[in-house]
C-alpha cells in the first residue's frame, strides 16, 4: 500500500529525514513515534505530497508520489496535527467542498455526513462556521472530511490530540475498520499506549534515522512499548 524507499529530506546542513524505509501493507494500522523533531512529520508531509525530497522513492499503491501526485491525492486522505480549515465555511459547506474535491456522489455524501457526524456528535454544529469550533471539534471535522472519499490509505499526524475519550474511541474503530476493508493507517502519535495497543506494527525514528521498526512483538519484545522507547531514545546517534 505505501512504500518508502530510502527517503532524505535535507534542510540546509540538516538531514531532517536520513535513508528511511517503510513498507506498509494493506490491513496493517502502522505507528510512527519518535520524540519532537525525529523526523515525523516531514515524512508524513513527503508521503502525501506537501514536501519535495531530496533522494528515495514513495509509493503509494504502486503509483510515484512524484510523478503521478494527483493519481496518489486520490488514494489518500491526510490529517496533520493541526488542521488548517477554511474557518469562514461552515461545517457542512466545508464536507461538501472536500465530497466535491474527491468526486463523492450526492447520495453517498449525505449518508457518510450523517453517519460520521452523529458519531461524534457535531451534527447540530455543522451548520456553525468553522471560526466558532472548538480545538477538538475541528479535529473531528476533519476526521469526518478525511473518511468521505472512502481512501485506500490514511495518513495522521498526532490523531488523538485535542479529542476526548469518547472520539478518541470512535477513531480507534474507525481506523480499524480501514484496515478490515483491505486499507492501511499510517499515524505519528507521543501516545504510546495508545500505538501499543492498537498499531499491528510500529516504527521508530530518531534524528531522522529509522531506529527499529516491525510488529508490535519484534519492536517491544516482553518489555512495554515506553521502556523500549526510552531506552532506544536514550542510546547516542
Amino acid at each position: 500500500m505505501l512504500k518508502i524507499n530510502h527517503l532524505t529530506k535535507t534542510y540546509g546542513e540538516k538531514k531532517a529525514v536520513d535513508d528511511l524505509n517503510l513498507h506498509i501493507n494493506p490491513g496493517e494500522i502502522y505507528g510512527f513515534i519518535g520524540h519532537n523533531g525525529a523526523g515525523k512529520t516531514t515524512t508524513l508531509k513527503s508521503v502525501v505530497g506537501i514536501l519535495r525530497f531530496d533522494q528515495g522513492e514513495i509509493l503509494i499503491d504502486g503509483k510515484s508520489v512524484q510523478t503521478d501526485p494527483l493519481a496518489c491525492k486520490r488514494e489518500i486522505a491526510y490529517i496533520p496535527d493541526n488542521p488548517d480549515l477554511y474557518d469562514y465555511m461552515t461545517g457542512i459547506k466545508y464536507l461538501n467542498f472536500i465530497a466535491d474535491v474527491f468526486g463523492v456522489s450526492a447520495q453517498d455524501r449525505q449518508t457518510r455526513i450523517r453517519k460520521y457526524a452523529d458519531l461524534f456528535e457535531l451534527t447540530e454544529d455543522l451548520a456553525q462556521p468553522i471560526a466558532a469550533y472548538s480545538h477538538g471539534m475541528k479535529q473531528k471535522l476533519a476526521i469526518i472530511a478525511a473518511w468521505l472519499h472512502q481512501p485506500k490509505l490514511i495518513i495522521m499526524d498526532e490523531p488523538f490530540v485535542g479529542l476526548d475519550p469518547k472520539a478518541s474511541h470512535l477513531l480507534k474503530g474507525m481506523m480499524r475498520d480501514v484496515c478490515d476493508a483491505g486499507g492501511a493507517i499510517f499515524f505519528s502519535t507521543h501516545v504510546l499506549e495508545v500505538a501499543e495497543k492498537l498499531c499491528d506494527k510500529v516504527a521508530i525514528i530518531k534524528g531522522g534515522k529509522l531506529i527499529r521498526s516491525g510488529t508490535m512483538e519484534e519492536v517491544k519484545g516482553d518489555d512495554s512499548l515506553e521502556d523500549v522507547f526510552l531506552e532506544l531514545e536514550g542510546e547516542s546517534c
